[in-house]
C-alpha cells in the first residue's frame, strides 16, 4: 500500500546536510549505472535516474550527483542527492534505498525519527572509524609494506587477466562478478606499480570475452578499496589473496 504523502517540493520543512567540500562525481553513465547498482538503488534493467527523498510530512524527487568515500580503506560512500530546487543534501545509500520502499511512510513516525537521518551519516562515518583505530598497529604495518600515491585523475594503465571472482555486496545482499588483474602498472612518466587489484565484471567488460592470462591496456580511475569476500561462492569463484585497489569504469581497452 503506497503511502500517503504528498507529491511536493517541501523546502522549507526539508533538513539539509550540504556536503562538506569536494565529492566524487561520476565519469559517464556506466560509471553511474554501475555505483547505483552497488549501492542496490535499481535492480531493473534501466538504472533508475530519480527516487523519494521522504520525510514524515512530505516527498520530493532528487537526483543522485555523486558520493563522498570514507572510512580507513575508503570503501564506505554517502551519497549526494539534489532536490528539484537545486540543493544538495548527505545520505547513506541504504537510507536512501529504504525511502523507495512503499511501505517507508510507517516508519517515521515523528519528527525526531526525521532528525535522526542526519545522525545516521554520522554514526556511520564513526562507527567505519572504530575498527581502523582498534586495529591502527596492524594497519600501519600493511601500509608501510606497500603505500601508494594514487592519481585521483582518469589514468591509463597496462595489467593482466589474473582470475574471474564473485564479491558480496552489502547493499544487494548478493554476490557481484569481479575479474582480478595482476601486474597492474599506471602508464605516466612515473609508473606506479600496484600490483593486483579488482573491478567489477560488467557488461562492457563481458563484450571483450576475456581469458586469464590476457595483457590489456585501458584507462580508468583507481581508488583503495579492498575487495569484499564473497559468500558462499564456489571454490573456482573465491579470491584467496587480498586485493587492497578497484579500478572503477576502464574504457578504451585493448588487448596486447
Amino acid at each position: 500500500m503506497a503511502i500517503n504523502l504528498p507529491h511536493i517540493e517541501d523546502a522549507e520543512n526539508t533538513i539539509y546536510l550540504p556536503p562538506k567540500g569536494d565529492y566524487e562525481t561520476f565519469v559517464d553513465d556506466s560509471h553511474y549505472e554501475e555505483k547505483v547498482r552497488e549501492w542496490g538503488l535499481s535492480t531493473t534493467k534501466e538504472v533508475k535516474k530519480e527516487f523519494w527523498y521522504k520525510e514524515s510530512t512530505h516527498q520530493r524527487l532528487v537526483t543522485i550527483k555523486g558520493y563522498e568515500v570514507y572510512g580507513a580503506a575508503t570503501e564506505h560512500n554517502t551519497v549526494i542527492i539534489e532536490f528539484q530546487d537545486g540543493n544538495l543534501s548527505c545520505i547513506h545509500p541504504a537510507y536512501l534505498k529504504e525511502m523507495q520502499s512503499p511501505s517507508f511512510g510507517k516508519a517515521i513516525a515523528s519528527d525526531t525519527e526525521v532528525k535522526s537521518s542526519s545522525s545516521r551519516v554520522q554514526k556511520a562515518k564513526k562507527s567505519s572509524s572504530k575498527p581502523a583505530a582498534v586495529q591502527k598497529k596492524s594497519v600501519e604495518k600493511k601500509e608501510k609494506t606497500k603505500k601508494l600515491d594514487l592519481p585521483e585523475e582518469k589514468v591509463h594503465f597496462t595489467a593482466s587477466v589474473k582470475q574471474f571472482g564473485l564479491s558480496w555486496n552489502n547493499f544487494k545482499e548478493e554476490n557481484d562478478e569481479v575479474v582480478i588483474l595482476e601486474n597492474v602498472v599506471v602508464d605516466q612518466e612515473n609508473p606506479i606499480e600496484v600490483g593486483l587489484a579488482w573491478c567489477s565484471h560488467s557488461k562492457t567488460l563481458k563484450k571483450f570475452e576475456l581469458v586469464p592470462g590476457e595483457t590489456l591496456e585501458f584507462d580508468g580511475k583507481i581508488v583503495k578499496k579492498k575487495l569484499p569476500k564473497a559468500k558462499d561462492a564456489e571454490e573456482e569463484f573465491v579470491v584467496d589473496v587480498p586485493v587492497l585497489y578497484k579500478i572503477n569504469n576502464p574504457s578504451k581497452l585493448k588487448k596486447s
